[in-house]
């Protein structure tokens, strides 16, 4: 309220015309539903089994993970699908296919300088100093001499030979280089990025990869801030020898994947899919949506089972390998596809931000602010993509979903903000097939990828907080009518007014500093375009359709968005 009183007038007046009563809160009885239900235990505990393990789609880890969610998904009352029947709500499935090449496995590790008693770097502390792919050395490692390379790409063939190359870079670039043209017996490196904080997390590793090569030695090792400092300072006092040793397994295996759907009552071919990957060692990336998500399957159950919530739309459970579990699912099957009206991706989800830092995020479909950033729209240190106004997918699920988690955030006294489209996640997956997909995600996170990404950095309450709003947001959705409808025409088109008479002001002020009125006026009418498509993609959420009076609603809504750009632009010129 403090802040509309300061917007001009005009604009004023305009967002205020034929003021109308508010509609009820569309997820309200959801909430009241699901906040007795959801305590964190089980996302935590389940967080805790998958954490342990350094998971690769198809090692010994990513699978037990696997089986551990069918595990749960059995004890809450999901029966596989073979042995299910048509009265069966509750079910699910293992989709099982061959990898097209090995699965790895680290299991153990240990660099040593020469002549010291401890070890430079161990695997007992440091589970990510060997990249993907890495092979075992010899039982009694390689030794050999170590020398710093300042510039990868300019070494001479062979002239590495017999050495063990040090270099600042990332391996999977540097590997070839060093090792397969200069001809070194093993590459270390260091790549932790800025925002990491390395001079401060001295022990952090992020997880590496080299090419996976048939038959071919690959004796890598990745270091930690820590590591590299002494190995530099040892060498700047004379020659050091070092004796790397390495232990992984590399061998065939097969993909798993776990689906589970709780079938709709009246359209259960339309869904909600929530998807969570298994793989990566971390236990915020990805042991907390794991867990969380297997939480929230749990919960639907219980509730489905008691009578207390039936579903008209199906919701879907999905776990798997990063983007390729979830990009499959989509397009194995085209006509499953057509009628997935929702995606959410669990991605980091769990973190005790105090410890972490940044803060929980919603990841927006694209919109104008991935492509205009400015005001209190800010990018995280992934950064932003290459995204132009083709590429705007226009649609009510950004401020339904932000809203829902608002509300939590408001009832749980917890942070909830959001950021432009970057990608990156299983969000994309579902806006490639030009499905609204959103990312539900921390950053950033200094232990972002690291091997001190562990349980000490997980939050119950953080993964209590993520499951309810996403469950409370996904009963609503498939179960919404048309009151629910004009609800979120309502809360739409309050979004659309705040952010032009926001975007206004940063026109004037940018025509001020001297910037083309045509160019702002670009801006503006490409947030307007957006929030009307957006208004008329609430057509598609009531269950069995649009009703008349929703349609009438989301017309005269758009009317009003356009009739405020009008007289934005008047004032701009």
């Amino acid at each position: 309220m403090k802040n509309i009183a300061l917007l001009p007038l005009t604009f004023v007046l305009l967002s205020c015309a034929q003021p109308t009563a508010e509609p009820p809160n569309p997820s309200a009885a959801y909430f009241d539903m699901v906040r007795p239900e959801v305590t964190g235990d089980l996302a935590y505990e389940t967080t805790a089994y998958v954490e342990q393990f350094w998971r690769l789609a198809g090692n010994t880890g990513f699978d037990s993970s696997i089986y551990r969610i069918v595990s749960e998904l059995q004890r809450a009352g999901y029966v596989p699908e073979e042995n299910a029947t048509k009265d069966n709500r509750l079910v699910y499935r293992i989709e099982k296919r061959a990898l097209s090449k090995p699965t790895w496995e680290p299991v153990d590790g240990e660099v040593s300088i020469k002549g010291d008693v401890s070890p430079l770097l161990s695997f007992s502390t440091n589970r990510n100093m060997l990249p993907v792919y890495s092979t075992s050395t010899p039982q009694a490692g390689i030794g050999g001499e170590v020398v710093f390379v300042e510039d990868i790409e300019g070494i001479a063939a062979g002239s590495l030979k017999g050495k063990i190359a040090l270099a600042d870079a990332n391996p999977r670039q540097a590997f070839e280089q060093a090792v397969q043209k200069g001809g070194a017996l093993a590459l270390l490196t260091y790549n932790n990025p800025d925002y990491l904080q390395p001079e401060k997390n001295v022990t952090s590793i992020q997880f590496r990869s080299i090419l996976y090569q048939e038959g071919k030695d690959a004796w890598c090792v990745a270091l930690s801030w820590e590591a590299r400092e002494k190995l530099k300072n040892a060498m700047a006092k004379g020659k050091v020898e070092l004796n790397v040793k390495i232990e992984t397994k590399i061998y065939p295996s097969e993909e798993l994947t776990v689906v589970a759907n709780v079938r709709g009552s009246q359209v259960p071919d339309e869904r909600l899919v929530f998807s969570a990957h298994v793989q990566e060692p971390g236990a915020n990336d990805n042991a907390s949506g794991t867990g969380t998500q297997v939480e929230m399957a749990a919960v639907t159950a219980k509730l489905v089972k008691e009578n207390k919530f039936e579903p008209k739309r199906t919701i879907t459970f999905l776990w798997g390998d990063e983007i390729v579990s979830t990009r499959r699912y989509i397009e194995e099957d085209a006509a499953r596809a057509a009628n997935i009206k929702w995606g959410i991706s669990l991605d980091m989800v769990g973190e005790n931000t105090a410890v972490t830092g940044g803060s929980f995020l919603i990841e927006k479909m694209p919109d104008p602010s991935a492509i205009w950033t400015r005001g209190n729209d800010k990018h995280t240190e992934w950064g932003a993509g290459d995204v132009t106004l083709a590429d705007m997918k226009p649609h009510y699920f950004n401020d339904f979903i932000l809203n829902r988690f608002l509300e939590q955030g408001t009832q749980a006294n917890w942070q909830v903000s959001y950021n432009p489209f970057e990608g990156g996640s299983d969000h994309v997956p579902f806006l490639e097939a030009n499905i609204p997909g959103l990312l539900l995600w921390h950053f950033t996170d200094q232990f972002y990828h690291t091997d001190n990404d562990r349980l000490d950095k997980v939050s119950k309450a953080t993964e209590k907080n993520v499951a309810t709003a996403a469950l409370a947001s996904a009963f609503t959705l498939v179960n919404a009518d048309h009151q629910t409808a004009l609800s979120i025409i309502s809360e739409i088109k309050n979004a659309a007014t705040n952010r032009l008479n926001a975007e206004a002001e940063l026109s004037k002020q940018a025509v001020k500093d001297g910037a083309s009125a045509s160019e702002e006026t670009q801006i503006l009418s490409a947030w307007a375009d957006w929030y009307v498509k957006a208004l008329g993609s609430v057509k598609d959420m009531e269950v069995g359709g649009a009703s008349t009076e929703v349609t009438e609603a989301i017309e005269a809504s758009q009317k009003e968005i356009q009739k405020l750009l009008e007289e934005i632009i008047k004032q701009l010129r």
